[in-house]
């Protein structure tokens, strides 16, 4: 068996640089039922009564916020502009991590704020993509429940805030748009290893491997030179998803698709975007547009990581000025995403 060592969380992959590293454990925990965006169809009989067909998890973020408790507060809220030996925690982006330690089915929550954790959480995600979320937490982490954490940064309700949840193959926030110039709040990240850590070449059970396929796709629709444009022999470190502006980026400009195969480009990005809420995608869209759209990226196939030898790429990379959609899938799934409407540092490192 091979193991992942990206897979390992922050502080171990830490500790790993001086001693040897540990295995990953699997931890074990209760799988969730219910979702929110519609609370209204699996939330608990007073959050259905409450929320209404208007609750967004923004609505739900505030409504958390003036549960929380002062010894709560102390553990998991934080000024806007927090920063740790992370950096500025609220932009920080790992594959594997605690962002803060109460887990969200402990009793540090009290039940109430337990289902309001679980409704913004579902109301993040595209509902036609639950169930396939449902089995990422299933297999990578035993369910919805224990594995993950949550913090708030601002004050909901009273100007710039953020939530933030993370775990293990999870970076995800919600920030009711507070966190100018970014999509998605900030860098994401998602995953899935629904086997141990040597998958076989064509990822059996795994939800993101259609992401691969769609894009290995665009891939045969090249002609010999644009395939040779388009293949580049090593892959960059999975978490370097810094923008690069304008730099000459490796791989095929999309400037250099003919019009059928930029079609076929559109889709693949369609395909990403989706397993994400209509505002989200949109969100997306917008920054992507400020920078030149589709036309200002470059599609990268990475020789490196190829499972199995067959040429069909683990290992690929949608880049533009402050666009980066980097999908790693060997020996399992890993993306980061880090989506912007500005590469100037100055802004994308503050939101």
């Amino acid at each position: 068996m091979t193991r992942c060592p990206d897979c390992q969380p922050d502080d171990v992959r830490a500790a790993a640089d001086s001693s040897t590293s540990p295995v990953v454990s699997r931890r074990q925990f209760v799988t969730a039922v219910g979702g929110v965006a519609a609370a209204a169809a699996f939330g608990p009989t007073w959050l259905r009564a409450e929320s209404g067909s208007t609750a967004t998890s923004e609505t739900l973020v505030q409504k958390l916020y003036q549960s929380i408790t002062p010894e709560q507060k102390s553990a998991i809220c934080f000024p806007w502009d927090h920063q740790d030996e992370r950096g500025l925690l609220r932009l920080h982006v790992s594959n594997n991590w605690s962002i803060t330690k109460p887990t969200v089915s402990s009793k540090f929550f009290s039940k109430e704020q337990q289902d309001i954790i679980e409704a913004i959480y579902w109301g993040l995600y595209n509902p036609e993509w639950k169930d396939r979320v449902k089995k990422q937490l299933d297999d990578d982490a035993g369910g919805y429940g224990q594995a993950q954490s949550i913090a708030i940064f601002g004050e909901p309700g009273t100007g710039k805030f953020e939530f933030v949840m993370t775990g293990r193959h999870l970076t995800i926030r919600c920030d009711g748009d507070s966190t100018e110039n970014f999509a998605f709040g900030g860098p994401i990240f998602y995953g899935h290893d629904p086997g141990e850590f040597n998958e076989e070449p064509n990822h059996p059970g795994n939800v993101y491997w259609e992401q691969a396929l769609k894009a290995n796709e665009l891939y045969k629709m090249l002609d010999g030179k644009q395939q040779q444009m388009a293949l580049v022999p090593q892959a960059p470190r999975e978490s370097m998803v810094h923008f690069r502006g304008t730099a000459k980026k490796e791989g095929i400009p999309v400037t250099e698709l003919s019009a059928d195969q930029k079609e076929f480009a559109k889709s693949i990005l369609a395909n990403l975007l989706e397993p994400y809420r209509a505002a989200d995608q949109a969100e997306a869209r917008k920054c992507l547009e400020a920078q030149g759209g589709l036309d200002a990226c470059t599609l990268a196939f990475y020789q490196s990581g190829d499972l199995g030898d067959d040429k069909v790429w683990d290992n690929w990379r949608l880049e533009g000025p402050s666009f980066v959609w980097h999908y790693r899938g060997a020996p399992h799934v890993h993306v980061w995403v880090n989506v912007a409407n500005s590469a100037d540092p100055k802004i994308t490192t503050r939101g």
